[in-house]
């Protein structure tokens, strides 16, 4: 590596360091952590949810097909 390139690099080695932020520890207790884990949860669950979002789209594709239905059946 040639001088110029290797100063170039040592600067962008230290400005990295400098830039480096290291995490503070967690110093919440075991009962804080897992109470926080349970009110960030979904009220419903993953699973639930997911059904819930997915269905919503497919009663929108739905919806057309529902007005020519109840026609059909009346005729």
């Amino acid at each position: 590596m040639n001088k110029r390139l290797l100063k170039r690099h040592k600067r962008q080695v230290s400005r990295a360091k400098e830039r480096v932020k290291l995490s503070e520890p967690d110093v919440r207790t075991p009962e804080q952590i897992s109470a926080a884990r349970e009110a960030s949860r979904p009220s419903g669950g993953w699973r639930n949810g997911a059904q819930a979002h997915r269905s919503s789209p497919s009663t929108q594709s739905h919806g057309g097909h529902s007005g020519t239905s109840p026609a059909k059946a009346d005729a």
